[in-house]
Formats: structure tokens, C-alpha cells, sequence
């Protein structure tokens, strides 16, 4: 390794969240919970990930108390007695190895199965679209949108009290919240949508401040947020900085602690018509617009980007030249690394030592099972 990681490994507070390191394990939806229920492999799993040396651990997506909130049956829940149980295993393994750890929660929107699979009753969305002119499911009325607002901020209620360090919301990648994010599927008529995001960030403001009533204020609340989209990988909620301060700087004012800010390729500009080339990325713009901290994430020591994985294919270890030099410039506050724990729950720990020649790169055939 030519170049020193040490910058990775300061440690970082946030609220009443103190880390060792910089380094997060980003949040991976594995689809295996039966009956929603995370138990005793699914404990396994993370408590593995804390005893490899990883900073902060962000669950797969688990989803709130609405009766369509996930489109896939193996995605745990985060509602109700068995699955708060499931869960108060995982946080204690977690906590037994020394790791600091926090659920995604989740709503699934209109957004369509891999599998096929459906729910009992119709998905909801803003405007019942699942991409610009596609129809799928119901638009939310008054009540649903109360109802959903409460169910987000119930779980962060039992977040807290079932002993988590922290929460993340999911607020990106064409689910629930960014689809009201989104002017492509959000066609409202009322307060949730209007001609700038900062209109349309409405909904998501009113679910932050929701959790924030319900775990206090110095329970950190952390929101992940993606220009990207499944249904367009091309689209992009914030053309210029002011608009992104528009977008972000309401959600922050509302209680977010920590912007999670997803991008396919963690080394790649957002701006780069005034920066260049190698200017801030879109965690970086996040945190000089805002001023929160933020956390970035995309490809991290991979030599490919995610989409592959999709189609069955690995990715061979790669270096972390790019981003030691932006975390030294202080870019961004934390990095999160997705695939490459998937294969290698010791990667933190390689990193430190400088063992790279052990990093096991991502082998698509994990994604088969918990390791």
C-alpha cells in the first residue's frame, strides 16, 4: 500500500453517536428475513461486520408500519413484536463486538419486485406513478401521508429504545420519499408537490421532524438521499448548487444530522462545469451547501461499480488513493462501503493494517447468502 490510510481511522462524533473510525458499512438489501423477521444469521451477519473493524453499521432497508411498505417478502420489517425482537438480537451482537449501529428505515413506494412477487394491497406513491407516465398502484391521500409520517417516527421511537446508536432514513433511489422528491412522479395538486424541490421536499421535511420529536434531540438522524434513480440512473433532482441547497438546507433545518449521499462513483464531480474534473463530489457540495456532515459512498476500493452485480458479476479489489486524498481534504466525514463488505467482513481491518494483499475484492456468489 503506497499511500497511509490513517485518515480513515480518526475517530468522529455526531450527536450522542461516537465513532472510532470513518468508515460505514452502507446498506445493503439482502432479502432474507423470513416472514420480515431478521434472526439469528441476520445477527451473525452484522455483529461480523463490527468485529471487523467497521466504524458504523446502516442496516439493510427495514421497513415502517404501512401495509405496502416493502416490495419484496424477505425484506425485514420494522414493526411489531417478533421483528422488534429480531432486531434487539442484532444491536446486541452488534454491541457485544464493540460496533455502533443504526436501522435504515424504509418505504418501498410503488417501486415493481425483482421477483414478482406483490403485496396483499395496492403499493402507494405521491401520484400513484411508479417513473414519469408509468401507473402503478394508488396515490396517497391526507390520512395515508399522516399515517406514513407516524409510522416513520414510531420506528425511530423504537430504534431508540431497543438500543440502536443512530437511524438513517431512505430517501433515495426512487422509493417512497424520493418519489416526492421527484417532479416525474410527483404530480400532486396540493402542498407536497409545487414547481422547486424545495416544495417538494415538503414530505420529507414533515418525516424528519416527526422523528425528531419522537427521539429527542441528540439521537442522530441520518437521511440518505441519490440524484439517481432505478427507474433513471440519469436524473437529477439538483442541476446546480442552489438548487441542491434548496433540496437539502429545509432537511437539515428539520432535524438531519448527517446526509448519506449515494452515487455510483464516489471519485466523480457534481458540479464539475464550475470545479472540474476532480472538484467536490455530491457528499462534498452536501456538506459546503448545508453545512451538516455527510457521509459518501460508491465503489469503494472496487475496480467496477454496482450495476454489474445485478447481472452476476464480481469486481476485483481496488485502490483508495482517490479517496484518502478527498477525506484528507475533509470533503466528507464518513465513507461507505458496500460490496466489498459483502465478501470481506474483515475489510476495515485489512485496510488498517495495510494487509491488502488479503482483500478479497466482491464475489458475486455471496449475494446468495449471509457471510
Amino acid at each position: 500500500m503506497s499511500y497511509s490510510s490513517d485518515v480513515l481511522f480518526r475517530p468522529f462524533s455526531v450527536g450522542s453517536l461516537n465513532l472510532s473510525n470513518r468508515i460505514v458499512m452502507a446498506p445493503m438489501t439482502r432479502v432474507m428475513a423470513p416472514n420480515g423477521v431478521p434472526g439469528e444469521s441476520n445477527a451473525t451477519y452484522y455483529r461480523k461486520r463490527a468485529e471487523g473493524g467497521v466504524g458504523l453499521i446502516l442496516s439493510e432497508g427495514t421497513v415502517v408500519d404501512r401495509p405496502a411498505s416493502r416490495y419484496e417478502s424477505g425484506i425485514p420489517v420494522f414493526h411489531g413484536t417478533p421483528a422488534l425482537g429480531g432486531w434487539k438480537g442484532v444491536i446486541d451482537a452488534v454491541h457485544a463486538a464493540g460496533g455502533r449501529m443504526g436501522p435504515q428505515l424504509w418505504h418501498t413506494g410503488s417501486t415493481r419486485s425483482m421477483s414478482g412477487w406483490e403485496p396483499e394491497v395496492p403499493v402507494e406513491s405521491p401520484s400513484g406513478l411508479v417513473a414519469p407516465g408509468d401507473l402503478r398502484g394508488t396515490a396517497m391521500g391526507d390520512e395515508a401521508i399522516a399515517d406514513t409520517i407516524a409510522a416513520f417516527a414510531q420506528a425511530a421511537a423504537d430504534a431508540k429504545q431497543l438500543g440502536f446508536d443512530t437511524v438513517e432514513i431512505h430517501g433515495a433511489h426512487g422509493y417512497l420519499i424520493d418519489q416526492f422528491f421527484w417532479q416525474g412522479t410527483n404530480e400532486r395538486a396540493d402542498r407536497y408537490n409545487g414547481a422547486t424541490i424545495k416544495e417538494r421536499a415538503r414530505f420529507a421535511a414533515e418525516v424528519v421532524k416527526a422523528m425528531r420529536t419522537a427521539v429527542g434531540p441528540h439521537f442522530p438522524i441520518i437521511l440518505r438521499v441519490s440524484q439517481w434513480k432505478q427507474q433513471d440512473y440519469a436524473a437529477r433532482l439538483a442541476a446546480t448548487p442552489a438548487e441542491m441547497a434548496d433540496w437539502l438546507v429545509p432537511l437539515v433545518e428539520a432535524g438531519v444530522d448527517v446526509l448519506h449521499c449515494s452515487q455510483r462513483r464516489f471519485w466523480e464531480p457534481e458540479f464539475p462545469e464550475i470545479d472540474g474534473e476532480a472538484g467536490l463530489n455530491f457528499a462534498g457540495w452536501a456538506k459546503k451547501l448545508t453545512g451538516a456532515a455527510t457521509i459518501s459512498v460508491g465503489s469503494v476500493g472496487l475496480s467496477s461499480d454496482f450495476f454489474g452485480a445485478f447481472g452476476g458479476q464480481g469486481s476485483q479489489s481496488d485502490g483508495l488513493e482517490k479517496l484518502v486524498a478527498r477525506m484528507a481534504r475533509d470533503e466528507f466525514d464518513l465513507i461507505a462501503v458496500g460490496r466489498a463488505l459483502i465478501s470481506d467482513a474483515a475489510w476495515a481491518r485489512k485496510i488498517q493494517s495495510g494487509d491488502t494483499a488479503q482483500l478479497k475484492g466482491f464475489e458475486a456468489a455471496s449475494l446468495a447468502e449471509l457471510v
